[in-house]
């Protein structure tokens, strides 16, 4: 008497891994994605704040109005484009809602959605829960991008939508502009909408996050998502944004209504506050993320691993395959005798097997540490 559908949703190998270091302090745990910086202190006082002066009582199901303006002031600051307040914006809890509320506003019984591989883990369950039929782009022959021809393969008729998630978690690549624009020409003219992952966007070290909501044309087919949790440190907060058209967003805002109510209010404060008052907290953290993403790179390089260098989020995805383990036994092996923790490749889909995720979310003296340890394992690993 279970959903039958959820027989073939899996714990993420993620918190499988992440799981069993917690149980050693001694382990240096490179798995989760979440910052190691504390929460800005202006964040939290305004979360402080909001609990003494009892701001503690349900909110707007969309989120409160103020959040919603400057949420809509900060996203055309930043990316462009513009996204009313009133009806073109849900706050929820967290970016990973906003995905399941979005995947079971547009889907139907037999919809395809197509997703470019490896992929966050929570693409494949959100569209198979809504009765869709998942169709997978393999990224790595092309250094973990996908691009307009490869999605114009997997177009049929009963398309409904293209998850991009830039730059990607576990890959850390993300797509220039001028790609952003090919799949746009491609998708402009078609029935098909566009669900853009962009929770990485304040963490790119080159280049400029370019969203393709900003794209006129695509405005009224693109539904964004972006958050708090990565850019400043608020992942405990669950605090996310929707933006899409009004007709999307009202559907999307039922959903939320019948499942969480709304945002926690404590959260939303501390949001306004980020969103209003910027200060050198989150550049000091990006420069300090852009240093250890330089560090691990060149130390797997010089490992002999084979590795594509990221531009953005705090993920880094080395080859394993020479070493003939399946990704999850390599973990597992680097785990007990390193005490080193690695999320297996096959934790986002068949196509991140013979690769691992090492998050650089951590000191330098763990990442140090952690590369030490990985470097003896690599040298006296041979091929099974």
């Amino acid at each position: 008497m279970i959903n039958p559908r959820l027989h073939n949703v899996h714990i993420s190998g993620i918190r499988v891994i992440a799981g069993l270091a917690e149980k050693d302090p001694d382990v240096i745990n490179l798995t989760m994605g979440q910052p190691d910086f504390p929460t800005p202190e202006y964040i939290k006082e305004a979360g402080v704040k909001a609990i003494q002066n009892n701001m503690t009582a349900y909110t707007n199901t969309a989120g409160m109005i103020e959040l919603r303006e400057a949420a809509s002031r900060y996203m055309n600051r930043k990316y462009g484009f513009s996204y009313r307040a009133e009806d073109e914006i849900l706050i929820t809890s967290g970016a990973s809602q906003g995905i399941d509320l979005a995947l079971r506003t547009i889907l139907e019984e037999g919809s395809e959605v197509i997703i470019p591989a490896p992929f966050f883990p929570s693409y494949e369950p959100g569209t198979t829960l809504s009765g869709a039929v998942p169709v997978y782009i393999d990224t790595a022959p092309n250094g973990f991008k996908v691009n307009a021809d490869m999605i114009k393969e997997k177009l049929t008729d009963k398309t409904r939508c293209v998850i991009l998630s830039y730059p990607s978690n576990p890959t850390g690549r993300t797509l220039s502009e001028q790609e952003i624009y090919d799949i746009a020409d491609l998708l402009k003219d078609k029935n098909v909408y566009v669900l853009s992952d962009e929770i990485y966007s304040e963490l790119l070290y080159d280049k400029q996050h370019f969203s393709i909501g900003s794209i006129p044309e695509m405005k009224e087919k693109s539904i964004i998502l972006n958050g708090l949790s990565k850019s400043h440190a608020m992942t405990g907060w669950r605090l996310g944004m929707a933006m899409a058209p009004a007709k999307i967003i009202s559907e999307m805002t039922k959903l939320q209504l019948y499942s969480t109510t709304c945002a926690s209010s404590i959260s939303q404060y501390a949001a306004l506050e980020a969103l209003t008052k910027e200060t050198g907290d989150l550049d000091s953290m990006q420069s300090e993320y852009k240093k250890r993403r330089d560090y691990m790179y060149d130390r797997l390089i010089k490992m002999g691993l084979k590795v594509s260098k990221p531009e953005g989020a705090f993920y880094i995805f080395p080859s394993i395959k020479e070493f003939g383990y399946q990704s999850m036994d390599f973990a597992l092996k680097l785990l007990e005798e390193e005490k080193v923790a690695v999320v297996p490749g096959d934790a986002f889909s068949r196509y991140g097997e013979g690769y691992i995720r090492i998050s650089y979310a951590s000191s330098m003296e763990k990442l140090s540490e952690g590369a030490d340890r990985l470097e003896r394992f690599v040298k006296r690993t041979v091929t099974v």
